[in-house]
């Protein structure tokens, strides 16, 4: 169900929409939850947005980027620093939006996992969105580590039984393998055909994936792996101020530290856990 300004929304004639779009807001107009805007261009913000998500999940499956485990992440040293931990810095005097192409661009060079594969995503759709100037202004300062992100984002996390097409969802497999702990679970996005990108996976129907998963289980488990509640999504709304605002804040921007927990494939969820052990209540 849609509003706009409080009133049930109407389709405007010769509204330029094109047919990712159009499934987007099929989706939004089927689904029980109410999808409310204070303006049609709000709307039209977020369905840009995640049709964005799923053009960059969509690019990124083309590309020779590899899926890994931290010990084994690489970068183009042109454009990041890979850390100890696995992690990529951007490197001093390397404008964010260069970095992120890079990634797609120079993809036989790039080794990373599913959790750090669905921020990268998220960071290339933005940057398509609200362009190079404001990405380069408000995102300065890109690591790129498992669920580690800027907090210009908005990242959110909660429980739905129902997802739209640009959503980060997870697939949880609670008797994976110890000797494969990377099969744990799978990050991946909601497309427009209601397929699923996960890294590593490639492009694969839900079922495909907990096929797979299953695959990768402890002897004698009696327990598949399932598709989850959770639902992980960039605030829409902050992001459309950003473009907006084409010069730096001077108003503090709080930032949320890093968890290098040296786990692969870890859902949003078991990440902001990490975050509160450490005394730090995640807000998105």
């Amino acid at each position: 169900m849609l509003q706009i300004a409080g009133t049930t929304f109407q389709l405007p004639e010769n509204w330029p929409l094109d047919q990712i779009e159009r499934s987007i807001l099929q989706y939004m107009q089927d689904d029980h939850n109410m999808y409310s805007y204070p303006s049609l261009e709000e709307l039209q913000f977020e369905l840009t947005m995640r049709k964005n998500i799923i053009n960059s999940a969509r690019a990124i499956n083309e590309t020779e980027a590899q899926f890994t485990v931290f010990e084994q992440s690489r970068c183009n040293p042109a454009y990041w620093q890979l850390t100890s931990a696995g992690g990529f810095s951007l490197s001093p005097d390397v404008q964010p939006s260069d970095a992120i192409m890079d990634i797609y661009s120079n993809s036989s060079l790039y080794a990373f996992e599913c959790a750090t594969a669905a921020v990268i995503i998220i960071y290339h759709a933005t940057l398509q969105t609200i362009g190079k100037r404001a990405f380069d202004t408000h995102f300065r300062n890109l690591y790129l580590y498992s669920w580690h992100v800027d907090t210009d984002l908005g990242l959110v996390t909660f429980n739905s039984n129902s997802f739209l097409p640009g959503d980060i969802i997870y697939f949880e497999n609670p008797d994976f393998d110890l000797a494969a702990p990377w099969f744990r679970g799978l990050n991946a996005i909601l497309l427009d055909d209601g397929r699923f990108f996960g890294h590593g996976f490639s492009i694969r129907t839900d079922q495909e994936i907990i096929q797979n998963l299953n695959e990768i289980r402890i002897p004698a488990s009696n327990r598949s792996a399932f598709l989850s509640s959770l639902v992980t999504r960039p605030s829409f709304t902050h992001l459309s101020r950003l473009t907006r605002q084409q010069t730096r804040s001077t108003t503090f921007k709080r930032q949320l530290p890093v968890v290098h927990h040296n786990r692969s494939s870890i859902s949003t969820l078991r990440y902001q856990n990490y975050l509160v052990q450490l005394g730090y209540m995640y807000k998105g």
